[in-house]
């Protein structure tokens, strides 16, 4: 007598049972052993330049948990790195993104104004190279001062097995990616403003963070030019002129920006001859808005300003090429910072426009450690050219409204 059919439903529910948990056995080893792969991943990592950029790349890269060995190179000394007067303000974005890489405030002179931090470049630099320094007793960092990248050094500094990755953050006027065969070409677009800059150097004073100044809406008398006045505030369209003073009271610079617009003063200011108009505009809206305890500029220090002779447009310049892989070398480029992008016109606020580059590093750096297959290498260097991208967009929509004319 055969099997009933329940003997056999059960059977084959039984010999299902056993498939579906050899399956799941199967699945959970491979889980395993792919988390097992993941973890133990890694990748060696080659910063260049050790600007307030390149430092935080070189953080983020060791907080990725994935950086096996790094290494950071830079032609100046550790000398004049940190002798850099420059004050750089950090936004309260880039305040979060650096206090995940172990920034601490607190023990940093300078000063805070409405959630945004005031300190000089140096300052900040040196702490953020003695963060960076901590990580020597955990894994292999090489960090190179004055010393310059070439392609020697980079060879040298290589892990013979895949991958590498090199971070080029040596400024707007590095020659890094062109060692490496990278494109230079940059586009560049208008940020529909026109603007002009000043710096006012005066050695008696002192050196100390200051908390930036903004006037808004501001309008110059120009008939002394030449340029007729009457009726120029009744009815017009312009909202007036932007003025940010920042800077330590040693070194004093001033920002003056308007929306872009073909107003008579406007036009007037783009294309006068007269190197000494904006000159007198930035010494009578420094006189007028500067700290009260600061000393006026009068006519025996009015050659210490150095300012721009006309209105221009300002423009950001951004690269074609901002990731690639190098297939003859194995290696996957990024470029951060200025050498990534860079504005015409100085607002005060360029390192934080170079922070937001790096905010994808630490992906990068996982999904290239952790790649199986170079598919996933394309699909890890897309999403950066994306996040580059989007920065550029940002900064062209909103970046110049927040840094000047909020």
């Amino acid at each position: 007598m055969g099997p009933t059919e329940a003997q056999l439903a059960r059977v084959a529910l039984e010999a299902a049972a056993v498939l579906v948990a050899a399956l799941l056995v199967v699945a959970a080893l491979k889980a395993a052993s792919e988390g097992l792969r993941r973890r133990r991943a890694g990748a060696w990592v080659v910063v260049v330049g050790a600007g307030p950029v390149g430092l935080s790349a070189a953080l983020a890269a060791l907080r990725s948990g994935k950086a096996r060995g790094l290494a950071l190179v830079e032609a100046r000394p550790r000398a004049a790195l940190l002798a850099r007067p420059q004050q750089v303000a950090l936004q309260p974005r880039s305040l979060r993104f650096l206090r995940r890489l172990g920034l601490d405030v607190d023990n940093l002179e300078g000063c805070w104004e409405q959630e945004r931090f005031f300190t000089r470049l140096g300052v900040f630099q040196e702490h953020l190279l003695s963060l960076l320094e901590r990580h020597r007793r955990r894994l292999p960092l090489r960090i190179c001062l004055g010393t310059k990248f070439s392609e020697d050094f980079l060879k040298k500094n290589l892990s013979s097995n895949w991958p590498n990755i090199v971070i080029i953050a040596d400024g707007s006027c590095g020659e890094s990616s062109t060692i490496l065969g990278i494109s230079p070409e940059y586009t560049v677009e208008s940020c529909n403003a026109y603007g002009a800059n000043a710096a006012i150097e005066r050695p008696d004073q002192r050196q100390v963070p200051t908390p930036e100044i903004r006037a808004h809406g501001l309008y110059f008398d120009l008939s002394a030019y030449g340029m007729d006045m009457s009726n120029m505030r009744k009815g017009s369209s312009t909202p007036g002129f932007h003025l940010k003073i920042y800077g330590t009271f040693r070194n004093r610079y001033l920002a003056l920006a308007c929306p872009a617009s073909d107003s008579k003063v406007v036009r007037f200011l783009r294309h006068t001859l007269n190197s000494t108009i904006m000159k007198n505009i930035f010494h009578q809206s420094f006189n007028a808005y500067k700290m009260d305890i600061e000393p006026r500029v009068n006519e025996l220090t009015l050659h210490r300003i150095q300012c721009s002779h006309r209105l221009f447009e300002i423009m950001l310049s951004h690269r074609r090429v901002t990731a690639a892989l190098l297939e003859r070398d194995n290696v996957v480029v990024t470029i951060e910072g200025e050498a990534a992008r860079v504005l015409n016109f100085d607002t005060g606020c360029g390192v934080n426009l170079g922070l937001r580059g790096l905010e994808s590093t630490e992906e990068l750096i996982y999904k290239v450690a952790t790649a199986i297959d170079q598919h996933d290498i394309f699909e890890a260097l897309a999403a950066k050219i994306q996040h580059s991208k989007q920065v550029a967009e940002d900064f062209k929509q909103n970046g110049l409204f927040a840094a000047m004319f909020e």
